[in-house]
């Protein structure tokens, strides 16, 4: 019986030999690849600017004249299809972040340092107001709203503050505060209109504000030729300028036109941020955002967190308003002062993953696509409608994470959870 025992025993157990852990590089080569935020990205813009060299080529008809004879001299379409390219693509970085022959002739005296700073300057510029329009739009989004209103809140913060700069005569730097504190409020006020209808009557958000867009776009042009608003020595439609008092002071000198707004766009981002992750309403914003109707049986009011979450978003597309005008992008109301940074702002929220830091970054990016391509128009003629290209492309990249993997091959683990993430809403 026990030899019987002894033969029928299982043979003893082996330790599974215990995994190998990767060292610090190892770790970081093996991410590096992966479907996480920053890849996607950064491989995003990659396409983008791919493609937008492809257009530029098939722009081109000196260039696309090489490719007539390309299979007997290959050499030709190509060094043209990349002088061309090249040439374009370095007139956005020299007019966006910096001018490598600007630094020399500053270095061995034969230019002034204006020239250096003067493409961060432009950068910094297009920035300030998409950081706060990016923020209305990502804020009001978090709440689970979709805020296509920027435009129109942007508009009425403009008249606003405009109103108060020429019309109510202050000292400096109070006037200044009540000028960006005017706009606030009618941005605030146009968020607060759809807001409530949404809160009371389910009126659908986007309806609203997208109708706003043009209430607001109309009143500019009205106001703008109303007596004591319009510039008694214009006949178009012009209004009075702002009073120096209620400009924002420039950080850099009179010769380039960065002002203290990008200092405000960086401390309301950091605002916003706190209000979000550190605040009770921005709790509740976020619980409502993700389930309302497990929010309101938790004890949390919908209707005031709807009517909360516009009136901080309207308030912010406001203040982006006003420093279309008390800033240096102008100095009076015309029809068009405000371009288009509300629908911008759109885009930089989603790129910005309608995250505060992320939707500054974002800001920051376009406003470099926009400085630099008003240099590559005019020193490559390339059209600068390419810019709003390259824009577009990018957020579609963005939004199409599955795409980017499958371009670039990334681990599909990583990819799964950033797509997860993506369909949570961010």
């Amino acid at each position: 019986m026990s030899e019987e025992t002894e033969a029928k025993a299982p043979p003893p157990q082996q330790k599974a030999p215990e995994p190998q852990r990767e060292s610090f590089g190892q770790a970081f080569l093996h991410g590096l690849w992966a479907a996480n935020t920053v890849t996607v990205t950064i491989l995003a813009v990659v396409l983008a600017l791919v493609i937008g060299g492809i257009l530029i080529i098939v722009s081109d008809p000196d260039v696309l004249e090489q490719y007539s004879y390309f299979t007997s001299r290959p050499g030709d379409a190509l060094s043209a299809s990349w002088e061309v390219v090249s040439n374009a693509y370095a007139s956005l970085f020299k007019g966006s972040i910096v001018d490598p022959a600007a630094v020399s002739d500053w270095i061995s005296g034969d230019g002034g340092w204006e020239r250096v700073f003067a493409p961060i300057s432009e950068t910094l510029t297009y920035t300030t107001p998409l950081v706060f329009t990016g923020l209305s739009v990502a804020l009001a989004f978090r709440g689970g709203l979709f805020n296509i209103g920027a435009q129109g809140q942007a508009i009425i913060g403009v008249i606003l503050a405009a109103l108060a700069g020429f019309l109510i005569p202050l000292p400096p730097v109070l006037h200044l505060i009540v000028a960006l504190l005017a706009g606030a409020l009618g941005g605030a006020l146009w968020g607060f209109i759809p807001g409530i209808l949404k809160a009371r009557t389910g009126a659908h958000e986007v309806i609203n504000t997208i109708m706003l867009n043009y209430v607001a776009l109309y009143f500019l042009t009205w106001i703008i030729v109303q007596k004591g608003v319009q510039n008694p020595d214009r006949t178009d439609a012009i209004s009075k300028p702002v009073d120096s008092s209620a400009q924002l002071p420039r950080l850099l000198g009179d010769n380039l036109r960065v002002h203290a707004g990008i200092i405000l766009a960086v401390l309301v981002t950091w605002g916003v941020a706190w209000l979000l992750n550190r605040s009770t309403l921005g709790f509740e914003l976020r619980a409502v955002g993700n389930n309302p109707d497990a929010s309101r049986t938790a004890g949390i009011s919908v209707t005031a967190t709807y009517v909360s979450v516009m009136v901080i978003a309207g308030a912010l597309a406001g203040l982006g308003g006003a420093n279309m005008v008390v800033g240096s992008t102008a100095d009076a109301l015309t029809p068009l002062v405000v371009a288009q940074i509300g629908f911008d702002g759109i885009l930089v929220a989603l790129l910005g993953r309608v995250k505060p830091w992320g939707v500054a970054l974002a800001a920051l990016l376009f406003g470099a696509l926009r400085a630099g391509g008003n240099t590559m128009q005019s020193v490559s003629s390339i059209s600068l409608e390419l810019v709003t290209v390259l824009q577009a492309l990018i957020v579609i990249f963005i939004a199409a994470p599955a795409l980017v993997k499958a371009i670039f091959r990334l681990r599909a683990a990583r990819a799964a959870r950033l797509s997860t993430s993506l369909a949570k809403g961010w």
